[in-house]
């Protein structure tokens, strides 16, 4: 069984929409509900535990349940999230059903995940343990010092822009989740939280449309991506 947490309670600052960034309509329906969809196409897929802001949550269960009623959605509910993003995925988590044996976390915000990639990301965390979707780097990346000066140039080869779903077998992103609350740590992403325990973590090559919709200027390649998948079907 595969458990999908969705965190949807960032505030979204930088997209100055005056609200929650996945309420935003992406090819006229709301970003959180393309993101649901494609997980709809994965049957592997059991349930999607969204985590909501408190002051959300009754707003995400009507969108849902609406966008329920146009075209089924995978089994879904709505938790609370909390102040951090992985306080928000610890939630999620603890209401996962345990059954699940392979827990996957994705951002809300990234509705152009294709499903075979979700489905690379499953066969790949039951195989190693825990798996990432990420791009090979395109850009020249500087290390910095706290000064401003480069420190040095690492070879572009080594370098993977991660994105998400990330997948990781329950037992083991549970325990990572547990040793970052003992320990008082916040990570980057879940899987450095699984990197702490030494537990191997692979890379799955995902592609570059895998945006995370976080700026204006993301809502309208988005848009255009979108679009061109629409005319290519």
């Amino acid at each position: 069984m595969v458990s999908v947490i969705i965190p949807a309670a960032g505030q979204g600052r930088r997209m100055q929409a005056g609200c929650n960034k996945v309420f935003l309509t992406l090819g006229g329906e709301p970003v959180l509900v393309r993101t649901l969809r494609q997980f709809a196409r994965v049957p592997a897929v059991s349930e999607c535990i969204v985590v909501a802001g408190a002051q959300e949550m009754e707003t995400v269960e009507a969108m849902l349940r609406a966008a329920d009623a146009r075209e089924g959605l995978p089994s879904w509910r709505v938790v609370a999230g909390g102040s951090e993003r992985q306080y928000s995925v610890a939630n999620g988590l603890a209401a996962c059903d345990k059954e699940a044996e392979i827990v996957l976390v994705h951002d809300a915000a990234r509705p152009l995940i294709r499903p075979a990639v979700i489905e690379a990301v499953i066969e790949a965390a039951r195989t190693t343990g825990g798996a990432i979707a990420a791009v090979p780097e395109k850009n020249t990346v500087k290390v910095v010092d706290a000064a401003g000066r480069v420190v040095e140039t690492p070879p572009r080869s080594a370098l993977w822009a991660v994105q998400t779903p990330q997948g990781f077998r329950r037992e083991t992103l549970a325990a990572a989740y547990a040793q970052a609350a003992a320990d008082g740590f916040l990570g980057t992403d879940d899987a450095s939280l699984v990197e702490r325990l030494g537990a191997p973590v692979a890379v799955v090559e995902s592609d570059y449309q895998n945006i995370k919709v976080t700026t204006p200027e993301d809502l309208v390649i988005a848009e255009a991506l979108l679009k061109a998948a629409q005319e290519d079907r």
